[in-house]
Parts: C-alpha cells; structure tokens; sequence
C-alpha cells in the first residue's frame, strides 16, 4: 500500500487548485477549500475596478508588496467589520512600504458600497466571476437553499450583488504577497466570522517586510 506523504496531499491540494482555477469544479462546502501554499506564486489574475476597467494584479503587485484582503460582499456585516477594522492599520502597512488591497465578488457597479458605509480609502475591486478566488483555492458554491434562503430571510440576492449566476463565494482570506508574487504568509478561515486581527496582519506584515529587508544584498 502507498504510504500517504504531506508532500502527496500538497500535490493532491495543488491539483486539486489547478482543476478550480479551471473552472471545473469548485468545492460545495467552505471546509473542502485548498488554498494556495506560502511560498506560491500567484497565477495571473485579472480583477475589476469600479468603472469596470480591467485590473492587472500581478502588475500592481510586482510595483509594491501587498496585503491581499478577500470578502464575501458589501452585503456581509462580518466583512465589512472587518474592513473597518483594517482601516486601523493602514497608515502602518504603507509606512512598511505595503499597499492594501480588498477583493469581493460584488459586480463593479456596488463595488465601493463598502468603501463609503465605512470610509474606506484602500482599493477595492471586483471578483464577480470569481476567476482571482478559484485560482487562489479559496472559493466554494453555496447550494440553492443557502441561496433562497439569504434572498427571502435576510433581502440577500447573491446573483444580484456579482451579477453572475455560480453562486460561488469566497472563504475570507488574508494574504501577504512580495513583489515577485509569492505569498509569504496566509490567514484562510472556513468560519466566516473568525476574521484575523489587524494586529496580528500587521505583525506578520513587519515579519514579511524584515525578512525581505534581510535578504536583499
């Protein structure tokens, strides 16, 4: 019997990424998520602004490291707490020479609802077809009743909120990200209300940026 390794599940996780960044199949439970591995580079991803204009992340990143923020929507109180939250921190990450950057699945249109409930100043940008989240690992599909249910109960209209119909979100995620792409550190919760600390980003951030420090000739 073949003897079961960490390696082999990185590489069952890996290709399990590589099928959803794929448009294949994408997890129907966020526990089921594979996130991308510190010490990836990300794969090329495209985003939105709020004009609708394409957004080229690996160009914006290779300009400054990045702490890559990913939220289920402006509709979600949990998400938009912790924006808020991040606002506190801010002024520290562009001081280590960071860029903010908040990622959803909102269609361009309702993108910065966020950004004026909470006075926001960072980028936010749209995932509406859910390609960044996907290629990430980080993305699952609601099922119909969870889609019924948050229209009828809470006036959520998720088709509605990204104007697409895969009903797919992403698990909240944090990623701090270097200026050749490689994720140098992660915070990926299946429980959306467990959302990490601007605190502990911000130390983890230092760390990031220290070690980069350190390396450079």
């Amino acid at each position: 019997m073949k003897k079961i390794t960490r390696s082999t599940v990185w590489k069952s996780c890996c290709l399990m990424i590589l099928i959803s960044s794929t448009g294949f199949t994408v997890p129907d439970k966020p526990e089921d998520i594979c996130p991308v591995l510190i010490g990836t580079k990300l794969p090329e991803i495209a985003l939105k602004t709020a004009d609708g204009s394409a957004f080229n992340l690996n160009a914006a990143i290779a300009k400054q490291p990045t702490v890559l923020i990913f939220f289920r929507g402006g509709w979600c109180p949990y998400c938009n707490m912790h924006l808020g939250q991040l606002k506190t921190i801010e002024g520290a990450l562009v001081n280590l020479g960071f860029q903010l950057i908040a990622v959803s699945p909102d269609r361009p249109e309702i993108l910065n609802k966020p950004a004026k409930e909470e006075g926001l100043k960072y980028r936010l940008l749209s995932d509406n077809d859910m390609t960044a989240s996907r290629a990430l690992g980080i993305a699952f599909t609601l099922d119909d009743k969870t889609v019924s249910m948050y229209k009828s109960k809470y006036d959520i209209d998720i088709e509605a909120d990204s104007g697409r119909s895969h009903h797919q979100l992403p698990v909240p995620s944090a990623f701090i990200v270097d200026r050749d792409g490689v994720v140098q550190f992660s915070f990926v919760n299946p429980n959306y209300k467990a959302r990490i600390s601007p605190t502990v980003l911000l130390s983890a951030a230092k760390a990031v940026a220290e070690q980069s420090t350190a390396a450079t000739p």
